[in-house]
């Protein structure tokens, strides 16, 4: 069986784009809860709702997305003869360019 190792990165490439969204509100939420009750940031000073809120919009949407990004590797794997232990972090890396270009260009 021929590694079809173009599939498993253009699938995950695309996934990338939408992956920008649950990439933002991790990172919201971290920033105003865990990390800034750290004193690692500040938080958003006109964020007096709480985190519950964010909670509840962050978590289907993240788990939503992870569900997909599963599935869709799930599929693409039967056709890529990498390692398992080298195709899942690979993915999850390519997947993660989109945002890592918005976040060093913009």
């Amino acid at each position: 069986m021929r590694s079809t190792w173009w599939i498993a990165a253009g699938a995950n490439l695309v996934m990338g784009v939408p992956c920008v969204v649950p990439v933002w509100l991790l990172w919201y939420v971290a920033v105003n809860g865990p990390l800034a009750d750290l004193g690692w940031t500040r938080r958003e000073p006109t964020e007096n709702d709480g985190m519950l809120l964010w909670l509840v919009i962050v978590v289907p949407i993240v788990t939503a997305f992870v569900l997909l990004w599963w599935l869709a590797n799930d599929f693409a794997r039967r056709w890529n003869t990498a390692a398992a232990r080298v195709y899942w972090p690979v993915c999850a890396l390519v997947t993660l360019v989109p945002s890592a270009t918005l976040v060093i260009f913009f």
